[in-house]
C-alpha cells in the first residue's frame, strides 16, 4: 500500500545531548532533510560514516515543487538503493515539443539510443522523492534522524563544529568534525557564519497550477511561445502521476504575486488551455520569480554548502534538485575519505571547485534560457521568434531555440583529480576524464546486468576491456599493485560476447553482449578506464600499467 506522504509525520525524539554535558563530535552532521541532504546522509552512512540528520520540520515538503529528475539523478538514486520505487512510480519521459502559438515547430528526444537503464527522465513530486529517501534513510544503521531539530547557531573551532540545535524540549549543543548544510535557499546555517549568495533576479514572474484531471496529453514536455489562450506569454505541460499535470503560466513582472494564486485567477487560465468545459481540481498553486546565484565557496572550513543552500537556478531546464543531487554523489566519498585517514582535507577543495563549476555551467544555461523565454526588448523578442520560426526546417535554429536546456550532469574536464591521457593515446567520444560514466547492457554469469550497477558504492572501479577471459589472466598483477591499499579498488574485464570463460578471483567478468559498451568507450583489447567513487572518468589509457592506475588513484584522493 502506497504511503502518503503529504500527510505523513515524522516522530520526534530526545537528543542524547540533552543529558550529555560534552558530547564526542559525530563524523558528519547534515542539516535538512530535503532531496539533497538526505541523498548526502544516505551516501556517507552507507559507505560507513556515522551521520546524523537534523531537518526543523517532521514532514516532507508541501506541495509537488522540483518535479523533473534527469537520468543522472536517477542512477544516483539507484546507486543509494531507492531509485526503482521512483521509476516505478514516476511518469517516465525522453520527448518533448516547442510550439509557436498554435502550431508545432519541433520535437526533440533526449535519449534517442537504446541500451539504458533509465529513461532522460522522470516526472516525480517532490514529496514522492523525499518519501523514497525518507524510507531508505530509516533502514541505514548508520544514520540517525532527528525531527524538528531547527539549527539556530554554528560555531567553527579547529577539529570540530558546534552546532545549536532547538528542539520542543529545549536547545541542545551538538559537535560534529564535518557539517554538510543542506538547508534551502534561505540557508539559516549560511546566515549562522555571515555568508550570503550573489547573482541576479530576472524581472518576470511564474504561476505554477498543478491540476487534477483525467487527460489524453502523452507524457511528453510540452512548451509553447505565445498560444492563442496565453498571448504574449509563455505556457509549460508536464504530466504527474496520480492524474496530476504540472502547468507553468508566464505571468510578466507585474503580476501580483498574491493575487494571482487566487483560484478566481487560476482557473480561468487553465480552462483557456483545457477548455471550458475541462473538469479539474487545483492541487497545489505558487507564483515564483526566477533567480540565478550562488555563494563565492561552497567550502567554508569544515562546513560544506550542497543544493539550493550553495546555488539557484530558474526552474526552466530541471537543473535545481538534480544539481543538488549531484554535489551529494560528489561529496560522500570524499568526506569518507577524509574521515578514514586516506586522503587529506585538501580534496575537500575539490568537492567546492568541481561542484563551484557545475554550478557557474547550471546557471549560464538557465540564464540563457530565461532570457529566450522572456525577451526584455523589442529587438529580443524580434529575434527569438524569428529563431522559432526558422527552427521549424532549419536543424541550426533548434540549437538556438531554448525553452529551458534540460539538466545534464557536468563534464569536470580541468579538474586536478583527473590524469590526463598518455601521449599517443587517442580515443574518440563522450567519455573523456571528468565525464559522468554512461551506461550500457552487459551479462554477468550469463544473466542481463547493466554496467553502472557494477561501480561506484565508495570504491574506484578499473575497467579494463579484453580479448577474452583468458587473455586477462594478468589481472592478478593487477590486484597485486594494490594489496595493502587502503583505498577501495573493484575489478571489472569486459569482454565480447561468448568470451567470459572461467571465474577469476576477485574480478567481475561482464560480456559485451551486442559491443555498446566498447562502442561507448571507444575500446580495443588492453583498454583501461579509471573511475571515480561516483562514476566519473578519472584516468584511461589504450593498456593498463599498474604503476600509472596506482599515481591515478593517489591523483584522485590528492595523495599524490
Amino acid at each position: 500500500m502506497q504511503t502518503d506522504f503529504q500527510t505523513l509525520r515524522f516522530e520526534y525524539t530526545r537528543a542524547a545531548e540533552h543529558d550529555a554535558a560534552s558530547p564526542a563530535p559525530y563524523p558528519v552532521v547534515v542539516v535538512g532533510a530535503g532531496p539533497v541532504g538526505l541523498a548526502t546522509a544516505i551516501d556517507l552512512a552507507q559507505q560507513g560514516v556515522r551521520t546524523v540528520l537534523v531537518d526543523n520540520d517532521d514532514k516532507l515538503s508541501d506541495g509537488s515543487r522540483a518535479i523533473c529528475f534527469a537520468k543522472r539523478t536517477l542512477e544516483i538514486f539507484d546507486r543509494i538503493g531507492c531509485g526503482q520505487p521512483m521509476v516505478d512510480k514516476g511518469v517516465s519521459w525522453n520527448v518533448g515539443k516547442v510550439f509557436l502559438a498554435d502550431e508545432l515547430v519541433y520535437t526533440f528526444d533526449l535519449l534517442p539510443e537504446t541500451g539504458h537503464a533509465r529513461p532522460a527522465f522522470i516526472n516525480l513530486q517532490q514529496y514522492y522523492v523525499e518519501g523514497y529517501l525518507a524510507e531508505r534513510a530509516m533502514r541505514e544503521e548508520n544514520l540517525e534522524l532527528r525531527w524538528k531539530s531547527n539549527v539556530i547557531g554554528a560555531t567553527q573551532h579547529e577539529d570540530y563544529v558546534e552546532l545549536q540545535v532547538e528542539t520542543p524540549e529545549g536547545t541542545y549543543a551538538m559537535r560534529a568534525q564535518y557539517v554538510v548544510a543542506a538547508d534551502g535557499s534561505r540557508s539559516p546555517m549560511r546566515r549562522a557564519l555571515g555568508l550570503d549568495s550573489h547573482g541576479r533576479t530576472f524581472k518576470d514572474r511564474f504561476l505554477i497550477a498543478d491540476v487534477k484531471m483525467k487527460a489524453p496529453f502523452p507524457a511528453e514536455r510540452w512548451f509553447w511561445f505565445d498560444p492563442p489562450f496565453h498571448r504574449n506569454q509563455s505556457v509549460l505541460l508536464h504530466r504527474q502521476p496520480d492524474d496530476v499535470w504540472r502547468i507553468d503560466f508566464q505571468l510578466g513582472w507585474d503580476a501580483d504575486p498574491v493575487a494571482e494564486k487566487a483560484p478566481e485567477r487560476v482557473i480561468p487560465r487553465v480552462k483557456a488551455l483545457l477548455g471550458e468545459d475541462a473538469e479539474f481540481e487545483l492541487e497545489w498553486v505558487s507564483v515564483y520569480t526566477f533567480v540565478c546565484q550562488r555563494m563565492d565557496k561552497f567550502r567554508h572550513g569544515r562546513v560544506l554548502f550542497a543544493g539550493d543552500s550553495a546555488h539557484g537556478v530558474s526552474p526552466f531546464g530541471a537543473r535545481g534538485a538534480n544539481s543538488g543531487v549531484q554535489d551529494a554523489d560528489n561529496l560522500a566519498w570524499k568526506l569518507r575519505l577524509v574521515l578514514n585517514g586516506d586522503a587529506p582535507q585538501t580534496l575537500l577543495d575539490t568537492y567546492a571547485s568541481e561542484r563551484e563549476y557545475a554550478a557557474d555551467e547550471n546557471i549560464l544555461n538557465s540564464t540563457r534560457a530565461t532570457d529566450f523565454i522572456t525577451p526584455k526588448s523589442p529587438v529580443s523578442r524580434l529575434f527569438r521568434d524569428a529563431t522559432l520560426r526558422l527552427a521549424k526546417d532549419c536543424p541550426f535554429a533548434r540549437r538556438m531555440t531554448n525553452s529551458g536546456r534540460l539538466s545534464v550532469p557536468a563534464v569536470l574536464r580541468d579538474s586536478p583529480l583527473n590524469t590526463a591521457d598518455r601521449e599517443g593515446d587517442v580515443f574518440f567520444g563522450s567519455m573523456v576524464p571528468g565525464a559522468v560514466c554512461t551506461d550500457a547492457p552487459v551479462r554477468i554469469d550469463g544473466k542481463a546486468a547493466w554496467l553502472l550497477a557494477q561501480t561506484g558504492g565508495g570504491a574506484f572501479t578499473g575497467i579494463w576491456f579484453c580479448a577474452s577471459a583468458d587473455a586477462a589472466a594478468d589481472c592478478a598483477n593487477w590486484l597485486a599493485a594494490f594489496v595493502g591499499n587502503s583505498i577501495p579498488m573493484r575489478t571489472l574485464i569486459v569482454v565480447p560476447r561468448g568470451a567470459a570463460g572461467a571465474p577469476l578471483a576477485g574480478v567481475t567478468v561482464l560480456e559485451d553482449v551486442d559491443g555498446v559498451v566498447a562502442q561507448r568507450f571507444d575500446a580495443r583489447p588492453g583498454t583501461f578506464y579509471l573511475l571515480r567513487p561516483d562514476q566519473h572518468v578519472c584516468a584511461r589509457g589504450r593498456a593498463f600499467d599498474a604503476a600509472s592506475v596506482a599515481a591515478a588513484i593517489q591523483r584522485a584522493t590528492c595523495n599524490g
